[in-house]
């Protein structure tokens, strides 16, 4: 019988007290961390140190801990021809009495700031042709690496049966949802972890092998409220995006915004609506 890790207690770190976890990754990586330049989200941490370099931390539970351990920012160190900060050193530990497991990375500071402050964008952020040409490179060849890591997008092992499951809900009439391609993928390709106007990728925790298409799918479906940007993503991957199983992975990250849980003021809606329709008739043709 397989017994599921215990659950760990949901936790918003933009509101949580953090200093002690602070004091401990300063203590672990020999540095200061700059308090007034600290970068809150839902379950990470970012500081500048005093050394003119980044500091990443992340709260985990053991429940979205996979086989493979956590250690993805550390094993992307070895990807060759993909633009992204440079890893020096980490540390990880457990959180006393809890199912939780805590990690920092430092690492190269960039000099270009996320494209976007959250996943998807409202505007056009006028990336030049040369930010379009440096994607491109990185996402072709991260598509050549090896690596036995599975992506976990959204920190949940993606495998066949949860795409399967995840489109037969949302979209019904779709009578084959298998996945013939896969490939190592970024897993979290949004706005805020693609830097401009110069190009890098950073994030890359949850990163593996994944269905064809998912970086690109995940880009594109965050730009569908800027038309001419979602537009321009469809253009440079569209061998991907076109793919069947590009396709599939365009509704997998559509079923997130169309499906039962759909928020009609959400900006990413009607496009996304549109666009599924679409993509599911192409996919029955």
């Amino acid at each position: 019988m397989t017994v599921s890790p215990p659950a760990a207690a949901r936790v918003d770190l933009r509101s949580q007290p953090v200093e002690d976890v602070l004091e401990r990754v300063e203590r672990a990586l020999h540095m200061r961390l700059d308090r007034q330049a600290l970068v809150r989200k839902r379950r990470s941490l970012g500081g500048r140190t005093e050394r003119d370099t980044w500091v990443r931390i992340e709260r985990r539970g053991f429940e979205r801990i996979g086989p493979q351990g956590w250690n993805g920012t550390e094993a992307a160190a070895v990807l060759q021809g993909v633009a992204m900060p440079e890893w020096y050193q980490g540390v990880a530990w457990r959180e006393p009495g809890e199912p939780v497991m805590w990690r920092a990375d430092e690492l190269e500071l960039l000099a270009s700031p996320s494209v976007a402050k959250g996943a998807l964008v409202l505007e056009d952020p006028g990336l030049p042709d040369t930010w379009w040409a440096a994607l491109n490179a990185s996402l072709d060849a991260l598509a050549e690496q090896q690596t036995p890591r599975i992506a976990t997008p959204d920190t949940v092992t993606i495998t066949q049966e949860q795409v399967t499951q995840t489109l037969g809900e949302v979209f019904p009439g779709l009578a084959d949802t298998r996945i013939e391609q896969w490939g190592p993928a970024h897993a979290d390709l949004t706005w805020a972890n693609v830097m401009g106007p110069e190009f890098s990728i950073i994030d890359w925790e949850d990163w593996g092998m994944a269905p064809r298409g998912l970086d690109a799918a995940t880009l594109w479906g965050n730009a569908l409220a800027v038309p001419a940007l979602a537009d321009r993503v469809r253009q440079e991957r569209r061998a991907d995006l076109e793919s069947r199983d590009g396709k599939l992975m365009s509704l997998y990250f559509l079923s997130q915004i169309v499906g039962p849980h759909a928020y009609e003021e959400d900006p990413l809606l009607a496009p996304a609506r549109k666009e599924a329709e679409r993509l599911v008739a192409e996919l029955q043709f």
